[in-house]
């Protein structure tokens, strides 16, 4: 943080990153990625290709490219994120005391790293037939 006093010199001041600014800074920075992701997958899935047209076998075809694998785990992982931190901000709200939060922080990053390793194994694994 930079303060410029009457005087006209600045000042830097040092501030130790902890969860909730890693968690900030990580909401700000995902969105950049996800905006597109998200947009560009609703074009596709929903514009062009058609939802009635979706069905098991373009979905193998469309995972026959490992980019497409590597797109969707990535809009799985960004958007099951900030769902995750939502759900940690609206628990915040009701969980006053600091050592439940840290606990119910820590389970929801747990929670998300698994499920999200979860989906990206079963995208990445592809569909078989």
């Amino acid at each position: 943080m930079t303060t410029v006093p009457e005087h006209g010199y600045t000042r830097q001041v040092k501030v130790k990153p902890n969860y909730e600014t890693i968690a900030w800074q990580w909401m700000r920075y995902s969105a950049v990625l996800l905006i597109p992701l998200v947009w560009f997958h609703v074009l596709l899935q929903d514009v062009i290709v058609g939802v009635h047209r979706i069905d098991l076998d373009y979905v193998q075809l469309r995972w026959a490219t490992l980019g497409w694998r590597v797109y969707d785990v990535l809009l799985l992982g960004f958007t099951f994120a900030h769902g995750m931190n939502g759900l940690r901000q609206v628990l915040n709200d009701y969980i006053h005391n600091e050592k439940p939060r840290r606990v119910v922080a820590w389970v929801l990053l747990l929670g998300w790293a698994v499920i999200t390793a979860i989906g990206g194994i079963a995208i990445i694994a592809g569909v078989r037939k």
